[in-house]
């Protein structure tokens, strides 16, 4: 099945999340993005988690999908092919993600000489080219001193990366906007996205700021409580614990009757001269709440507590355990996710797009081997010899051209 971007062509040199996240995107989607990497890999190729062959979970499914370009990036043959690569001519070519940073052969205005119309998109730690990562601008925006526990004096800080996935959804967004842009005006951009405004404008937009600007002081720490509504999590009869919220009304009506607590609450508000169906409110009262609809959970197990809420339409999920996620995959319940092959036949886990293309989420995509494709990209797209790719192998400037690995889909 042709994506709907199959005659985009992006070239990516780009470590960590952020960048090849956003060359993920497009992949997924059908464009024809080639990775770039140093002879040996970059600083990301063996990034925890691991197979037990020391193989990266997580460097192959952010390159799944891509052709694998490795070059010697000191040499100047190395740096000239790199070169040509971006800037290769056609309507669909000329786009370049990186976040590459003290290379003055490849700044933006080498570049743009070599291609004026140039879509460069520059993933970046802070706007004046300072280096950051995912956990240290999350530190800087606020979010861990508001996550945990009440009564925590410590920061929490955050598992998933989530200010690094977001950049890479912006990386795809910009690269897109731009090209419609060439289209219809024949003009290139040079794109900047740092890694800190993406942090600062996820918790601005969330008004998280203006709250506290207005407060003059930091938000409450909640625990498991959702904040400004009604929210938490509760323990059923075989220590199955889930996560129960009423945002609206409705969802507040169908929690109560379900629970049979309609009455309590009825009470509850009159005597308190609160209105529950107000979010605020419940927010409010959450711990008086939550402990009138705990019994209810605590006589129940999860089976007979799932299908009395599905049936009440309330709004709920089950705490799971990733081995959980894993069974439920292996059992076809998430059709979104892709086993894989890694070298020596170990199995691992992958995603395809999450967005459905009529109903399809399409392939997985080849998992990738560093410079893999590095001959087949080099004569397809610079349209060297047989010969010419055969003597830059032997000057050091590429690598084998044997590879046989064998990475593929299941």
């Amino acid at each position: 099945m042709r994506g709907p971007l199959a005659d985009l062509h992006v070239v990516e040199c780009a470590s960590f999340v952020a960048g090849p996240t956003g060359g993920m995107t497009l992949a997924q989607l059908g464009a024809d993005v080639v990775r770039i990497d140093p002879l040996g890999g970059g600083s990301d190729l063996h990034r925890w988690p691991v197979a037990p062959s020391g193989a990266s979970y997580y460097w192959a499914s952010l390159n799944t999908g891509k052709r694998s370009v490795a070059v010697d990036l000191r040499s100047d043959e190395g740096r000239e092919l790199v070169l040509a690569l971006i800037t290769a001519p056609g309507p669909g070519r000329g786009i370049f993600v990186d976040n590459v940073v003290g290379r003055r052969w490849m700044t933006p205005e080498r570049l743009r000489e070599r291609r004026a119309d140039l879509i460069h998109l520059r993933v970046q730690g802070y706007p004046d080219g300072r280096p950051a990562v995912d956990y240290t601008v999350n530190a800087e925006v606020g979010v861990p001193t508001i996550t945990g526990p009440e009564g925590l004096a410590a920061p929490v800080n955050h598992v998933f990366p989530a200010w690094d996935v977001a950049a890479g959804m912006t990386v795809a967004a910009g690269v897109l906007a731009a090209l419609h842009e060439r289209v219809r005006t024949g003009r290139g951009r040079l794109l900047e996205l740092a890694l800190a405004d993406v942090a600062l404008a996820g918790v601005a937009n969330l008004g998280w700021l203006s709250e506290a600007a207005d407060r003059g002081r930091e938000r409450p720490r909640h625990g498991n409580h959702v904040y400004g509504s009604f929210g938490v999590d509760v323990e059923c009869r075989d220590g199955v614990r889930v996560m129960v919220v009423a945002l609206t009304p409705g969802q507040w009506t169908a929690l109560q009757q379900v629970t049979g607590t309609t009455a309590v609450f009825t009470a509850l508000a009159e005597a308190l001269g609160a209105d529950l169906d107000v979010e605020a409110e419940r927010y409010r009262l959450r711990e008086t709440i939550a402990a009138v609809i705990r019994p209810w959970f605590a006589e129940r197990d999860v089976a007979q507590v799932s299908k009395e809420l599905d049936a009440a339409r309330v709004l709920w999920g089950r705490y799971r355990g990733m081995p959980e996620v894993v069974a439920a995959h292996r059992a076809g319940a998430h059709p979104v996710l892709a086993d894989i092959a890694l070298p020596d036949g170990e199995g691992a886990i992958t995603a395809r797009s999450p967005l459905r293309l009529d109903g399809d989420h399409g392939p997985v995509g080849r998992v990738p081997a560093l410079g893999r494709e590095t001959a087949e990209v080099l004569a397809e797209i610079l349209h060297l010899t047989t010969a010419e790719i055969g003597g830059l192998h032997q000057r050091g400037v590429i690598g084998p051209l044997d590879n046989t690995d064998t990475w593929s889909e299941r």
